[in-house]
């Protein structure tokens, strides 16, 4: 991811916070700006707080070989404060002088031309995507090919969901009517006809077709000649979905790359959006396990998967997917904690009380709901929230507990966005032994 971003940019801003030092995650986007050759200029945050060391920051990027020009280098540093806006001002003279200097100028007359940062399905609104503006003007009913998908513009919003007319070089903006989700990184280019956008997404889509058949692995001889001489060769299969194009990617790679000699791990099926029907049918044929990053299975689908004993793994943090399949693949899948949940509420109605906040009127529709229970806020099939309980009423009464089919009152804790139609899951943790 760090990756990509360095490649579709033409100055980083790496932030250092003044209190804390060069962490290994700020080396790693140091180490991808140097290699896609984007020049650097330095944010050394937190200035304002009392144990901040801005000289400390500077020795330690002057052992990466990265002298700013306090210390007589050649890149660019300046002191800031994210909480009180100090040296912002300052930093963006600096950003317009490096770009004064390396001469960075696009055309706004010509067709639009740029990059895919992310992209997503909304049930609402389709597929969304998240696009930034390289060069020329991207405009309101624009025919847009991106990858093997097109589509035109049918409306976009700005980076703080306003609806905008066009976006100029260098702005991002939401796009929607694109026919599909492409991949984050992907160049999309404003083309003058549907038709020709239509031809061009047709076979770029024959050519990915045409190279996933050809690079799929079939066994040969030498194939089964070393399976045989390791003896207990086996493979686990994994259907991968997430709420947006970045994570499915990050995931999948991750995934994959934790096959050793005697376990090789396939991703056989990747994509984004909510876990469907279609994705249990595949999993029960290829004795896959489905992993979902921020993302649920649909009620029937999770039901199917019930009768199918299909395995259904979701997750909100990366690092856990990858520890819990690498500890799966040495057999030693046994954490003390695992997440159990305990009922399924759908949101009727709303109502709002001032210093209280946004009550949810629910209906239980599965399992038992307890006051201590963590929750989470699912809309669409996405998770968008997970908090705590703050209060569970039936009626004007406190409760502990509701079963199903009963009604109650909702509040949680520093959130009020709840609408109607929204599903909470409320979950708790539990102390038990674990198999994949």
């Amino acid at each position: 991811m760090r990756a990509r971003g360095a490649k579709v940019t033409d100055i980083a801003i790496i932030i250092v916070a003044a209190d804390d030092g060069v962490m290994p995650q700020t080396r790693e986007a140091i180490s991808h700006a140097q290699a896609a050759g984007v020049p650097m200029i330095f944010a050394i945050n937190k200035c304002d707080k009392p144990g901040a060391n801005p000289e400390k920051i500077k020795e330690e990027l002057a052992n990466m070989n990265l002298l700013v020009e306090d210390w007589g280098g050649k890149y660019q540093s300046q002191d800031i404060s994210a909480k009180k806006g100090t040296g912002v001002y300052e930093l963006l003279e600096k950003v317009l002088l490096e770009a004064d200097m390396l001469d960075l100028k696009a055309n706004p007359k010509r067709r639009a031309k740029g990059s895919i940062i992310e992209s997503s399905l909304d049930k609402g609104r389709g597929y969304v995507s998240t696009v930034l503006v390289s060069d020329g003007t991207l405009h309101m009913g624009d025919i847009v090919l991106a990858g093997s998908f097109h589509g035109k513009v049918r409306a976009m919003f700005n980076e703080r969901g306003q609806s905008i007319e066009q976006a100029l070089p260098g702005e991002p903006a939401v796009i929607l009517g694109l026919n599909g989700a492409p991949t984050a990184g992907d160049e999309f280019n404003v083309m003058t006809t549907e038709q020709e956008a239509r031809q061009i997404a047709a076979k770029r889509e024959q050519l990915q077709r045409e190279m996933s058949i050809r690079t799929k692995k079939h066994i040969g001889l030498d194939e089964i000649g070393r399976r045989l001489a390791i003896g207990d060769f086996k493979e686990l299969n994994l259907i991968v979905k997430a709420d947006v194009d970045g994570s499915v990617e990050a995931l999948s790679d991750s995934l994959i790359k934790l096959s050793t000699e005697n376990i090789q791990v396939n991703v056989i099926h990747k994509a984004v959006g909510a876990i469907s029907d279609s994705d249990v049918l595949l999993a029960e044929a290829s004795e896959a396990i489905i992993i979902g990053f921020n993302v649920r299975p649909t009620g029937t689908a999770r039901k199917m998967a019930e009768q199918a004993e299909v395995d259904i793994r979701v997750y909100n943090i990366i690092y856990d997917a990858l520890e819990e399949v690498k500890a799966a693949m040495a057999g030693m899948l046994s954490p003390e904690i695992k997440e159990e949940v305990t009922a399924t509420l759908e949101v009727r109605q709303t109502f709002h009380i001032s210093k209280v906040g946004t009550i949810a009127g629910c209906v239980v529709r599965e399992g038992k709901v307890r006051r201590q229970n963590r929750v989470r806020v699912i809309r669409d099939g996405i998770v968008i929230f997970t908090g705590d309980l703050a209060s569970l009423k039936h009626g004007k009464d406190d409760v502990k507990e509701m079963g199903v089919n009963q009604e109650c009152g909702v509040s949680i804790r520093s959130y009020n966005d709840l609408v109607e139609g929204d599903m909470l899951e409320t979950f708790e943790q539990v102390e038990v032994a674990k198999t994949l």
